[in-house]
């Protein structure tokens, strides 16, 4: 063969390859599976990384629609563990879910989205689920980021890939998502003896501060033991336990037992009823009463996981603080330690017979997102307004001109008529607020808190001066406040004696939040 016909036939080899590779990429530009967020490049997993800074998950979460919230509680309180999983009424747990999710409401997307993975409605399956969690991904919700990361790990919906799992779960916990973190910090905190694989416990350490400050639970019983003795740098123990390193440990577990974690009531049961070595126990004495209440609570605990116990105090305080008076029945002792609401969740309120498109409940106001579309069909439930001038005339000609009205998913919004206007009009998105943002009422589950009548007068404080009332306390920041939906919750309630100093965010709650920003409302005085 000539080196001419050579040179010919290479460059028609090398033509023809270019022009495939031309054709693969414009394929893969065109492909629209490549914008599906589960398929979006991230960056690869780094155990080795050598800082993590803290996010708290709250500030990337949009807020959420006060009455889908609403219909979230009450869809949660229907899953009561109380309650036989055969004897529950999964199809009206499932409507309200749904109903909550089509307002956007996060966790209700992804409780939506398990329920699909279920069973629950037969009409719906792993896409359907996979779709409704790239659908709170879209949102910027950290914790659908975890989702998809476990999805990839078991192949729900997509390919099964370990390596994507892991860089979606990085994703998450970079975003502040406590689930993702307790997930990455327990793979990294696999001790002395695997320190060139995936070890870093430096890191481990601040992913379990960070989530554990949050309301995490799975990582107090872990982080208790990296707290009991004295760590380097690198995270290697370099010294035994000491007085100031099993009191920090005694404490992370007592705040574990608060925030509902089951394995730290119980390791405290044996601390302070049966410790294996009275030289290395955290607890500075034995106490067989304590045991026995950090027992029952562990047992409360392993029958509902979802409880919480922040007012753990008035029953069981950390010595040297003295051991209150019990009656030694369960009943007394859980009331007594978890949270408390003056008004219960908002039931879901029947829509009248005659109401229509501009019916409000009126327990709720509209405030404007700052969201809006041209589109002419609804791409997510909720009320909607178009952003047009408008007369008096007009308005009551056309309502739709004079006030938000409700839409459902993918139905048409109505058409409206202009001489001056031309094009689409755009509509405006309203989410539903309570009708007293301002009110310190802090809202869960019914069967997680307990009611008690409103402190009259209403009593409040700062965070840097103790207040001269005992009682139960609650935290709050100002409506819209990034950290609201993680510090206006009863689980961040506390007992205080009169004159004790209030916790603070930083210490106390491992929680980057200046103290200045929280005031303390008294929710229930002491007997």
């Amino acid at each position: 063969m000539s080196m001419k016909r050579l040179h010919r036939d290479i460059l028609q080899i090398s033509t023809a390859t270019l022009a495939i590779a031309l054709i693969l990429y414009g394929y893969h530009m065109d492909n629209p599976l490549n914008d599906l967020p589960r398929n979006q490049d991230l960056p690869l997993f780094e155990p080795h990384r050598k800082d993590f800074p803290c996010t708290a998950e709250a500030t990337k979460l949009p807020p959420l629609d006060a009455q889908a919230n609403a219909w979230f509680l009450e869809a949660r309180a229907l899953e009561d563990p109380g309650i036989f999983y055969e004897k529950r009424d999964h199809k009206r747990i499932a409507e309200l879910t749904r109903m909550a999710a089509e307002r956007r409401h996060w966790k209700a997307m992804l409780n939506l989205a398990t329920y699909y993975l279920e069973g629950i409605d037969p009409d719906r399956g792993d896409d359907d689920a996979v779709q409704l969690v790239e659908d709170a991904m879209r949102m910027g919700v950290p914790a659908a980021y975890d989702r998809m990361g476990t999805y990839f790990m078991n192949g729900t919906g997509v390919e099964k890939d370990a390596t994507r799992a892991y860089a979606f779960w990085q994703k998450a916990a970079e975003m502040g998502n406590p689930d993702a973190l307790a997930y990455l910090a327990k793979r990294l905190n696999v001790g002395e003896d695997r320190r060139g694989y995936w070890s870093n416990i430096p890191v481990a350490f601040k992913m379990m501060e960070c989530a554990m400050g949050q309301g995490n639970t799975e990582v107090a019983y872990s982080l208790h033991y990296l707290s009991a003795a004295p760590m380097g740098a690198d995270g290697a123990v370099i010294g035994d336990r000491n007085a100031e390193t099993k009191d920090r440990a005694l404490r992370v577990l007592h705040l574990g037992v608060k925030l509902g974690c089951a394995d730290c009531a119980r390791d405290l049961w044996i601390e302070f009823g049966h410790p294996r070595s009275l030289s290395r126990t955290i607890a500075p004495h034995i106490d067989e009463a304590r045991a026995e209440r950090y027992e029952m609570l562990g047992d409360a605990l392993d029958y509902n996981p979802y409880r919480r116990f922040p007012n753990l105090d008035k029953v069981l305080p950390l010595p040297p603080a003295i051991l209150p008076p019990w009656d030694g029945t369960r009943e007394s002792l859980l009331a007594a330690a978890m949270g408390v609401v003056t008004t219960p969740p908002l039931p879901s309120t029947p829509v009248p017979a005659t109401a229509g498109r501009y019916y409000l409940d009126p327990a709720y106001r509209l405030r404007k997102t700052g969201e809006s579309t041209t589109a002419r069909v609804v791409q997510f439930a909720g009320y909607w307004r178009p952003a047009i001038e408008s007369s008096a005339e007009d308005q009551a000609r056309q309502p739709a001109l004079a006030r938000p009205g409700l839409y459902a998913k993918g139905e048409a919004f109505e058409s409206i008529n202009r001489s001056k206007s031309i094009g689409d009009p755009v509509w405006e998105y309203y989410r539903t607020i309570p009708a007293e943002p301002e009110a310190v009422a802090p809202q869960a589950v019914p069967v997680l808190v307990r009611k008690v009548a409103p402190v009259t007068p209403a009593v409040q404080c700062k965070s840097d001066q103790p207040c001269n009332v005992g009682g139960i306390w609650q935290p709050w920041v100002a409506d819209g406040h990034p950290l609201q939906s993680i510090v206006n919750q009863p689980w961040r309630q506390t007992w205080l004696q009169a004159g004790q100093p209030f916790p603070q965010p930083e210490r106390d709650w491992l929680l980057k939040l200046p103290k200045e920003d929280v005031t303390w409302h008294l929710m229930e005085k002491a007997d």
